[in-house]
C-alpha cells in the first residue's frame, strides 16, 4: 500500500513539474526553439523564473511581468567561446559587447597561462607587462581572478583552465630544464587546488616558451592531478606545421595515460606545405576516438593566426624570461645566428616568419609602445621598407624596442580546410581574441577580426550562405557540444531547470563586418540576449545589467 501511495505522489509531483505555471518572469513567444542538441526546431514558447528556463511548450494561458514576441526567429542557447582572452578586456569594461553581439554568452579562458594561481614575483612581472589596459592585481589564484570579474559585474559568464605555462613559471621559472620532482609535486598540489576552486582542467599552449620546455611526462602528471577533478586536458599543440604527427600523437597519449578528455585549440595545418595533410591528422583524432578516447578540437573561421611577433624567433633565445631575451637580442653575435635560423625551415621549432610564405603576409596589428603604434595595419614587409631594415631586422629590433608585446597576424592556412574542418562533428568553435566594448582604451591598438566576428561567420557565412552545415547541427557545435566537453552542469541546452542562456535572433540577419583593416566592426543580428535569465540586449540594445557569473568545473569543492 505505501509502495501504491509513493507511487501516485510521485506522478502527481512529475505532472505538476511538467504543467505550466500562470505566472512568469519573463515569457518569450512564438519562436522556433533550437534546443542545442542537433535536432529539428519545435515552435513553442519558452518560460524563465528567476536564472532558470521553467517551461517549454504552450503558454498561452499564461502570463509574465515581461513578454517577448520572438515572431518566428530562432530561439537557442548561448553560444560558448571555447577559447577567449578577454582576461585584461573583461577588467577594463564587462559590457563584453563584441561576443554578447555574436551570442556568446560564456568565455572560457586558460590557453596555457592563466590568471594564477601567481605569487609575488609573478604579480610583479605582470604588472609590468601591461600594455594599454592598467589594472591592480587583486587576486593571487585563479579562482580569486574568477570572482573578481564576477564581484566587478560583466554581462557574459566566465570559466578558465588552469594554464600549465603558470604552474610552471610558478615552480621552475622561465628556465628551459625539466621540472625537479619537488617542483612538479608542488605543480600538481597548485592544480589540484585550482580544480576544487572551479577550474576546467590542464591548458596548455606548446608551441611557447615556456610551456614548451615541459616534457610529455609533466603534462602527464599535471592532467592526472586535474582528472582526480573530472578535468580535461586543452593544448595548443607543439606544432601545427611538419611536426603536427608528432604533435597530436603526443596529446593522443596525454589523454589515454592520464586517463583524460583532450581538446586541440584552433585546428589546423599552418603554412602550404603542411595544407595536404588535413586528412591524414584528422584521421589520426577519429582513430583515437574509435579507441574510446574522448578527443576532440576547437577552430576560429579565419584563415590567418593572430599571437606575438616573438612567434617568428626560435624558442632557445627566448629561454630566462624577457631579460634574458632582450640581453641576447642585443648580441650582434646572437642577432645573426637568430636571423640566420628565421631563415631556414626547421622541425625544432615552429617558425612563423617562414610559414607565411613572405613578410606581407604578416600584419602587425598591436603595439604597447605608443611611439610604434603608428605601424599598426601595415604589413611586415611594409615596415622593414620604412625603417630601411631587413624583415628578420625589423623582427628583432621591435620586439625589443615594444618589450616582446607587438601582436601580429601571420596568413598561413586555407579556406578550403577551413570548410573541411568545420564540418567534422567534433569540432566547436572559439575566437581566440579578447573580448572588446566601445572604451577609448580598446581603439589604441588594432585586433584579429576573429574578435568581432568569429561565430557570426559560423551562423551567417558557413551556415546559411554556403550551407557547409545545417543550422541546428552549426547551433550545437555552438552550445551543448562545448558544454557537454568541459561538463558544465545545466549549460548548452535549453531544458527545464537549465540555466537561461538564451538568444533570440532571424538567421536570414547574421552579419560578420569585420575585416583585417577594419576589425573593429560589431557583427549584427543578434537581437536579444538573456544570461543567467537577465536580459542584457534588448532588441539590439545593451541594457545595464551584468548578471555575469563564474561558472565553475566539475571538481568544485564549495570552501
Amino acid at each position: 500500500m505505501k509502495t501504491k501511495f509513493a507511487l501516485i505522489v510521485f506522478c502527481i509531483a512529475a505532472f505538476n513539474a511538467c504543467k505550466p505555471s500562470s505566472k512568469y518572469d519573463t515569457i518569450i513567444r512564438n519562436g522556433f526553439i533550437y534546443d542545442g542538441t542537433g535536432n529539428s526546431p519545435i515552435k513553442a514558447d519558452i518560460a524563465i523564473n528567476a536564472d532558470t528556463i521553467a517551461f517549454i511548450g504552450d503558454l498561452s494561458k499564461a502570463h509574465a511581468a515581461k513578454e517577448i514576441d520572438a515572431k518566428g526567429r530562432a530561439v537557442t542557447p548561448g553560444f560558448i567561446n571555447m577559447l577567449c582572452w578577454a582576461n585584461e578586456s573583461l577588467i577594463q569594461d564587462g559590457l563584453s559587447k563584441s561576443d554578447i553581439l555574436q551570442g556568446v554568452t560564456t568565455e572560457v579562458m586558460g590557453e596555457g597561462s592563466s590568471m594564477g594561481p601567481w605569487n609575488d614575483s609573478m604579480k610583479v612581472l605582470f604588472k609590468k607587462m601591461q600594455g594599454d589596459i592598467k589594472y591592480d592585481i587583486k587576486w593571487t589564484t585563479l579562482g580569486d581572478y574568477l570572482n573578481y570579474l564576477q564581484q566587478k559585474a560583466i554581462a557574459c559568464n566566465v570559466a578558465s583552465f588552469i594554464g600549465a605555462g603558470t604552474v610552471r613559471i610558478h615552480e621552475v621559472g622561465f628556465s628551459n630544464r625539466p621540472a625537479t620532482p619537488e617542483e612538479l609535486q608542488r605543480m600538481t598540489e597548485l592544480v589540484r587546488e585550482a580544480m576544487r576552486e572551479g577550474a576546467l582542467g590542464v591548458g596548455s599552449s606548446l608551441i611557447y616558451a615556456p610551456d614548451n620546455y615541459a616534457g610529455t611526462k609533466e603534462l602527464i602528471a599535471l592532467c592526472k592531478a586535474a582528472g582526480e577533478y573530472g578535468g580535461m586536458y586543452i593544448s595548443h599543440i607543439r606544432s601545427e606545421a611538419e611536426n603536427i604527427d608528432s604533435a597530436v600523437n603526443e596529446l593522443i597519449r596525454i589523454s589515454r595515460e592520464a586517463n583524460v578528455p583532450a581538446e586541440i585549440y584552433h585546428y589546423k595545418m599552418a603554412g602550404i606545405n603542411n595544407w595536404n595533410k588535413l586528412q591524414r591528422i584528422t584521421q589520426k583524432v577519429e582513430d583515437a576516438r574509435a579507441e574510446g578516447l574522448h578527443i576532440t578540437a576547437n577552430m576560429y573561421t579565419y584563415t590567418a593566426a593572430g599571437t606575438g611577433l616573438n612567434a617568428c624567433l626560435p624558442l632557445w633565445v627566448q629561454s630566462g624570461g624577457n631579460d634574458s631575451l632582450f640581453l641576447r637580442l642585443k648580441d650582434p653575435a646572437i642577432r645573426k645566428r637568430v636571423m640566420k635560423e628565421m631563415d631556414t625551415q626547421s622541425t625544432k621549432w615552429e617558425n612563423n616568419f617562414l610559414e607565411p610564405g613572405s613578410p606581407d603576409s604578416i600584419l602587425l596589428v598591436s603595439f604597447k609602445t605608443d611611439s610604434l603604434k603608428k605601424y599598426q595595419g601595415k604589413s611586415l614587409a611594409e615596415v622593414a621598407k620604412i625603417r630601411n631594415k631587413s624583415p628578420e631586422e625589423t623582427v628583432i629590433d621591435l620586439v625589443l624596442q615594444d618589450e616582446n608585446s607587438t601582436g601580429a597576424v601571420y596568413f598561413i592556412m586555407s579556406e578550403a580546410n577551413k570548410q573541411k574542418e568545420l564540418q567534422l562533428p567534433w569540432m566547436s568553435f572559439g575566437s581566440d581574441e579578447g573580448s572588446y566594448s566601445d572604451d577609448s582604451v580598446f581603439f589604441k591598438t588594432s585586433c584579429h577580426p576573429r574578435a568581432y566576428g568569429n561565430f557570426a561567420r559560423v551562423i551567417g557565412k558557413y551556415s546559411r550562405d554556403e550551407k557547409l552545415i545545417s543550422l541546428q547541427e552549426a547551433i550545437r557545435k555552438l552550445t551543448s557540444q562545448p558544454a557537454q566537453n568541459l561538463k558544465l552542469k545545466k549549460r548548452g541546452m535549453l531544458k527545464v531547470g537549465y540555466y537561461a542562456d538564451v538568444l533570440i535572433f532571424n538567421p536570414d540577419n547574421i552579419r560578420d563586418h569585420a575585416t583585417f583593416q577594419q576589425p573593429r566592426q560589431y557583427a549584427t543580428g543578434i537581437d536579444n540576449v538573456f544570461v543567467n535569465g537577465k536580459q542584457v540586449l534588448d532588441e539590439g540594445k545593451f541594457t545595464s545589467t551584468l548578471p555575469g557569473r563564474f561558472v565553475k568545473g566539475p571538481g568544485y569543492k564549495e570552501k
